[in-house]
């Protein structure tokens, strides 16, 4: 028994497909470029510790491995997550994956191959025997069992190959479009294009930790797309893209012929007709690594911090400002933070977190002006007139899609500029291919409804599903959606879509120990919440991946006796 091979998957190159399949656990006969010293083998339990739909985690020398049974069948791939390093043991176990405890990024149990996102990397998987006494034997390259990740093999360029897809945007849906391309065999010209002037980075950490350093965030290294023959435009914005023509002109009047194309432009944040706030070189907004270095390097003790919006993005702001500076006042429109995303209660449960943090909030208000002086704002005026003194101001209230430049393209651009898609994220426009932010694409969870979506995890699966279908691998989305947020070292994690009739809260509130449960029509349960009970809302993610879905009446006795049995 092992972690053998992967029988759906799906590669026009035949060796590029026995690579994907195979796992390195077993030595090469290629002159020697592989010893035996390079791996490790040890018996690692009993197979009676481990039951069917099960897993174990086991140590293998110095490492950890994930050993999981189903369908009579033990497997073995890396014990933490590629992203962010949680422990898979503890996460949500579907048909054939693993769900990650703490974002939802899923990994194939066979192949280790890394399903939904976030994160870029696969799990190295290894070869599990079993002996006449039922002793469980894995076999593991020793290097990959210390990094626990795993690049997929990528197909190489082919002059012969005279094929342009082009990826415009370079976030997370664009990066891992571009190499989801490789990864499956596409031997052609790609190109992707990106309006920031670095590589494509963990965009999540630029509210989070301002102080990020870019380079140990970037989700690839220059050498990765050079070797993997991936061409990248730094620095350049596409202008107009000409559907009929197959054409794409850039910021500097260079044009590209394409045969097919994703476009994962994402958003902008909203920056409001603020009086005097345009003048004003410390009025700031947070999308990028360059406005999080340019907000950090103004944070000190004395200063005082105004934020317009009680958004995520507001939040966390003024999570990470508040014990660096003197003041942190939040000015929101209603009565209650993250109300739309997490109901009445749980916004204020978490407004009063943010209260004994010592972060003010003034609600039901707004900024008339901002007051500057020497070109940096002084104060801000509020909607009744009140004046707030402020040495940093940042607008957190939302954004408008990066769209524009598809006007006349031939693409139908709805009036808030998303774009409609088919459930194989494909335009109107046939061959060319939109994702992330700007994608207004069906949603599995959500009965097959469109929605726009801004979420990162959902952009990085549009890119992978997307590349798959401009290959002709015809894949349909099942998109659940993910998120989740860190405030004051709280985890916060939802999954699902729509707008809920009733909130059920499971467990205590006030310690921030809980799950809730939103209800929307007829019944069913649309999202669900929590805070400290992992892996929740993982497991309900996989619920409804598996087109499960799950009614009020099914939370009562137990709101909970829907999770599979514990072992």
């Amino acid at each position: 028994m092992g972690c053998s091979s992967s029988k759906t998957a799906r590669n026009s190159n035949e060796s590029l497909a026995k690579a994907s399949k195979v796992t390195s656990s077993t030595p090469t006969s290629n002159g020697g470029a592989t010893h035996e010293d390079d791996f490790i083998e040890a018996v690692v339990c009993q197979e009676a510790d481990i039951g069917e739909n099960q897993m174990k985690q086991v140590e293998l020398g110095e490492g950890k491995v994930l050993l999981v049974r189903q369908n009579g069948k033990l497997s073995a791939i890396g014990s933490k997550c590629s992203h962010y390093g949680a422990m898979l043991v503890t996460g949500a176990l579907g048909e054939g994956r693993v769900r990650c405890p703490w974002h939802g990024a899923c990994f194939n149990v066979e192949t280790g191959d890394i399903e939904d996102f976030p994160g870029m990397d696969s799990l190295p998987c290894y070869r599990v025997t079993v002996g006449d006494a039922g002793e469980v034997k894995v076999r593991a390259k020793r290097s990959e069992l210390a990094t626990n990740k795993r690049t997929r093999l990528m197909a190489k360029r082919e002059a012969q190959d005279e094929r342009t897809y082009v990826v415009i945007g370079g976030g997370p849906s664009g990066a891992t479009c571009a190499e989801t391309l490789r990864q499956e065999g596409f031997t052609g010209r790609v190109v992707l294009i990106n309006k920031e002037p670095c590589l494509p980075y963990d965009r999540v950490k630029v509210s989070k930790t301002m102080d990020m350093n870019l380079e140990k965030c970037l989700l690839r290294t220059q050498q990765f797309y050079d070797d993997n023959e991936i061409e990248v435009m730094l620095g350049t914005e596409v202008t107009q893209l000409d559907g009929a023509g197959r054409e794409i002109t850039l910021d500097n009047g260079y044009k590209i012929r394409f045969d097919k194309a994703y476009i994962a432009t994402g958003s902008k944040p909203r920056r409001p007709p603020i009086d005097g706030a345009s003048d004003l070189r410390n009025v700031c907004v947070l999308r990028t690594a360059e406005d999080a270095k340019q907000v950090n390097a103004q944070l000190s003790p004395d200063k005082k911090v105004v934020i317009l919006g009680t958004s995520f993005i507001g939040l966390e702001a003024a999570a990470y400002c508040v014990n660096k500076v003197a003041k942190v006042t939040v000015i929101g429109r209603g009565a209650i933070p993250l109300k739309e995303s997490f109901g009445d209660a749980i916004g204020k449960r978490v407004m009063e977190l943010f209260q004994e943090k010592g972060v003010e909030f003034v609600t039901h208000s707004g900024i008339k002006r901002c007051i500057g002086e020497a070109g940096t704002v002084k104060q801000v005026e509020l909607t009744d007139g009140t004046l707030l003194d402020a040495d940093i101001c940042i607008f957190g209230i939302g954004s408008t899609l990066y769209t524009e430049f598809l006007e006349n393209s031939g693409i139908t651009v709805n009036r808030n500029g998303s774009v409609n898609t088919d459930q194989y994220l494909e335009t109107n426009l046939a061959g060319v291919y939109v994702g992330g932010d700007i994608a207004n694409a069906p949603v599995h969870s959500n009965e097959g409804a469109p929605a726009t979506i801004g979420h990162y995890p959902l952009a990085q699966y549009h890119g992978r599903i997307a590349a798959l279908n401009m290959l002709g691998k015809s894949t349909p989305l099942k998109a659940v959606p993910f998120f989740w947020t860190v405030l004051f070292g709280k985890s916060f994690r939802y999954c699902g879509y729509g707008t809920p009739e009733e909130v059920i809260i499971d467990g205590d509130l006030q310690a921030l120990k809980f799950v809730a449960f939103y209800i929307g029509k007829a019944g069913r349960v649309i999202g669900m919440s929590s805070c400290q009970r992992d892996p929740v809302v993982a497991q309900f993610a996989e619920y409804s991946s598996q087109g499960k879905v799950l009614h009020k009446s099914d939370l009562s006795p137990n709101p909970l006796a829907w999770l599979p049995a514990q072992s």
